[in-house]
This record gives structure tokens, C-alpha cells and sequence, in this order.
């Protein structure tokens, strides 16, 4: 399911949002990864996951949107899983951890939020820590909706380089966070002036 609905939103969004892809060299082919994108509106997730083809990304997703079973099962067909943000716990860890610790890549929105001006959270450092495992900076610029899409609004994502974590206690865990924030906003800039 996710190949077949990523190779028709390429489709789409090529026809209506040309896509520029920066770095895709950066991704690293022989272990699993987070990819840490700034999150801004649904499409990002979209964009990032046609950027990545024939790769595909295991996204966190709010476990409220898994209350409906017609609807979980399509989320967990196209890769996603449940994370519960409000009380993150063991098992919002476990489920990320196990993927890339198998060699897949885990999709994370530090932010938790549809809002490029949020504070990022310790999950994607806590995570990658845990399962011994980069994170790639990313970030994106483009449409947030269906709307902007028809508009022919531009996709342009930059891949950053990979970060190695590898951090004892909170005080290096706070310091990595922050170090992933900056690498975000210095690729935001970046996206800045492509499109000047």
C-alpha cells in the first residue's frame, strides 16, 4: 500500500508542486535512522516520504488517529504508528526502537507539532540513543494543504548530515536536542535563500 499511494502522490505532486530534493546523499544506506523534519502542515509528511522512494519512512503519529478501526488500518498499511504525545511512555519507545534497530528509517516531527516556531522535543535523541542509530536533520518548505498543492505551491526539502548520538544523562541529552534544533533552523535558512 505505502509503494502504490507513493507513487500516485509523486504523480500529483509533480504535476502541481514541482519537488526539489537537496542532499539525498546524506541519507545513510547501510543502517536504520531518524529522519527529523520541521513539521508545518500535512503535506510535509507526504513530500518527505515521495522525496525518500523507493525508501519508505515509518511515521509516529497521534494515537488519537487510530481511534476508528477502518482508519487505523489504513494508517498502519501506509507505516504509521500510535504514539501517545500527552503521556509519551516505554511503549511510545519500543515500537521506533525495534524498527531501526532492523535497518528501517523512522520518520519524527520534533516539534509535535504543525508549527515551525515550536520548541523540538527529546524524543528523536532519546530514540536514536537507544537503538544506536543517526539522525538526519531535514527540513521542509511548500505547501500545507490541499490548497496550496492545486496552487502549484513549490516542495523543496534539504537533507542535512547525519548526527551521531551517543549521549549519557540528561544534561548531554539536552545539549544534543538543542544541537538538532539548530541543524533544523540552519536548513530552514537554507530553504530561505533557494527560494529567493
Amino acid at each position: 500500500m505505502y509503494s502504490f499511494l507513493g507513487k500516485i502522490a509523486a504523480i500529483i505532486l509533480k504535476v502541481f508542486s514541482k519537488i526539489t530534493v537537496k542532499n539525498l546523499d546524506n541519507l545513510p544506506k547501510d543502517t536504520g535512522f531518524i529522519i527529523a523534519c520541521n513539521h508545518i502542515g500535512w503535506v510535509d509528511i507526504v513530500g518527505l516520504g515521495v522525496a525518500l522512494l523507493p525508501r519508505q519512512i515509518h511515521f509516529m503519529a497521534k494515537k488519537e488517529l487510530f481511534k476508528r478501526k477502518p482508519v487505523a488500518k489504513f494508517l498502519t498499511s501506509l507505516n504509521a504508528f500510535p504514539v501517545d504525545r500527552k503521556n509519551p511512555g516505554t511503549s511510545s519507545i519500543k515500537t521506533p526502537v525495534k524498527l531501526l534497530k532492523e535497518g528501517n528509517i523512522v520518520g519524527i516531527f520534533p516539534s509535535g507539532t504543525r508549527n515551525d516556531h515550536a520548541p523540538i522535543k527529546r524524543g528523536a535523541v532519546t530514540i536514536a540513543n537507544l537503538a544506536k542509530v543517526p539522525i538526519v536533520p531535514c527540513a521542509y518548505s511548500g505547501p500545507t494543504n490541499i490548497k496550496d498543492v492545486l496552487k502549484r505551491k513549490k516542495i523543496n526539502i534539504i537533507i542535512g548530515e547525519p548526527m551521531t548520538i551517543s549521549v549519557k544523562g540528561k544534561e548531554e541529552l539536552l545539549q544534543k536536542t538543542d544541537e538538532l534544533s539548530k541543524q533544523i533552523h540552519k536548513l530552514e535558512t537554507e530553504i530561505i535563500s533557494i527560494k529567493k
